[in-house]
């Protein structure tokens, strides 16, 4: 696949895009949403180009043909959207809560009917922050430490144990996929048994581009939920969910719109991507295999070589609405107006991370957007990182030297669609 590699390259004519854009800055950005996939061993870098000295602060991603599907799922993108590449801009985007705001994202119950938000992804300060303090008592630091650590390892333990002397796995489909859910759906208190319907329901609602799909998906998804909501109601446990129904904010309890905003939204992002992360770190692993033996060699990288895989696997670019009329890089940007964060740029822009195509675990500072910013950073980002942090520990103690099984495709999507199979091999002693 030869992608884009300068300006003119993506230069579209839209006769759709609003008056106020200018007609130089329209381009068509498509190749670098995830979509398009390659077999470079850093995938993402076919977009290093965008957030260059030469390329305009903000460009205009022309009207996309699934825009009445985003917009009603708050993705604002039926008319276009401002595109930010640059390290600095995309850092305003996310933490400028005056000038952009993030109310309505990810609401695909939408396109349903449904009119409960998203919480607390979906709200602004200073409605958002109640939830966001409410929710963070539970996947902190400390509580991850004495709550999920112990489970996380049972789970590795179980699962490296299976495989460690067979020499081989699928590690996107039998690893990868199922792992990080195994863990969401434990902390959630959900039943084992509704592993595949998760998955197929969330594969249909953000991958299908199929209204049809969707809407099947998410009638099943949140009736599901509200099911176990009235059960939960009735009897109440230990996990998070009944903590989350059974909570309280500002002194009195929540309403059946907030409960189900807030598993709603747990449930839409606890499936998928941890998983693609962890499919394209052993990816990288096995086609770069000097990092496989650093890491090896060096168990105290392995906090730092986690922030470097989440840095240089930005498997989602993110969105967020202009709430005024203001001027940015001599652009005039209207109420209402969409931006997305191209995180696959930014998280290589050289003026804020030294020769940032290498992958460098003892990389100081290392503020990348993987897991987003400002007030709306990723609320299981903590959970996240230990996730993998004992991942690695645990694979290496067991797990020889891999690579990937010849003949094997090696094919990635850089983005949330990211790999689908990925067979390792090994030498079993």
């Amino acid at each position: 696949m030869n992608f884009p590699a300068k300006l003119d390259d993506i230069r579209v004519d839209a006769p759709d895009a609003p008056a106020h854009v200018p007609k130089d800055v329209i381009v068509d950005i498509g190749f670098a949403s995830g979509g398009v996939p390659n077999d470079l061993v850093d995938p993402y870098e076919p977009f290093e180009w965008l957030n260059g000295q030469d390329i305009p602060r903000l460009l205009y991603n022309a009207p996309s043909g699934m825009g009445a599907m985003a917009a009603a799922a708050g993705g604002g993108m039926s008319n276009g959207n401002w595109v930010a590449a640059h390290y600095e801009d995309i850092d305003r985007i996310y933490c400028d809560n005056e000038h952009f705001s993030n109310k309505g994202t990810a609401e695909f119950q939408r396109l349903i009917g449904e009119t409960f938000p998203s919480i607390p992804l979906g709200l602004d300060p200073p409605e958002h922050t109640k939830y966001r303090m409410f929710l963070t008592q539970f996947l902190g630091p400390s509580t991850i430490t004495r709550i999920m650590e112990p489970r996380i390892r049972e789970t590795l333990d179980e699962m490296i144990g299976e495989i460690a002397d067979k020499g081989e796995v699928d590690m996107a489909w039998d690893f990868a996929r199922v792992f990080p859910v195994r863990i969401f759906m434990s902390m959630m208190g959900f039943p084992k048994e509704m592993f595949d319907d998760f998955l197929e329901w969330e594969w249909n609602i953000l991958h299908s581009n199929s209204l049809e799909k969707m809407q099947w998906a998410l009638r099943n998804v949140l009736a599901f939920l509200r099911g176990f909501i009235a059960e939960k109601e009735k009897n109440p446990d230990d996990e998070l969910t009944s903590k989350i129904i059974h909570g309280t904010t500002q002194g009195r309890k929540f309403t059946e719109d907030e409960k189900i905003g807030m598993v709603w939204f747990l449930w839409l992002g606890g499936l998928d991507t941890v998983a693609a992360t962890i499919s394209q770190m052993y990816r990288r692993m096995a086609m770069q295999p000097e990092i496989q033996t650093m890491l090896r060699g060096h168990p105290e990288l392995t906090n730092g070589a986690v922030d470097e895989f989440l840095r240089t696997q930005p498997i989602l670019n993110t969105g967020r609405r202009a709430l005024k009329d203001f001027e940015w890089h001599g652009m005039q940007i209207k109420a209402g107006d969409s931006f997305t964060a191209l995180n696959v740029a930014g998280n290589f822009d050289a003026t804020r991370f030294a020769n940032p195509r290498e992958f460098d675990p003892t990389r100081r500072g290392n503020r990348h957007f993987t897991l987003v910013g400002g007030v709306h950073s990723c609320l299981g980002g903590h959970l996240a990182r230990r996730e993998l942090r004992l991942l690695l520990d645990m694979w290496f103690a067991r797990i020889p030297e891999f690579r990937v099984k010849p003949g094997a495709d090696t094919t990635v999507f850089p983005g949330l669609m990211s790999i689908r199979n990925l067979p390792l091999v090994w030498d079993v002693k």
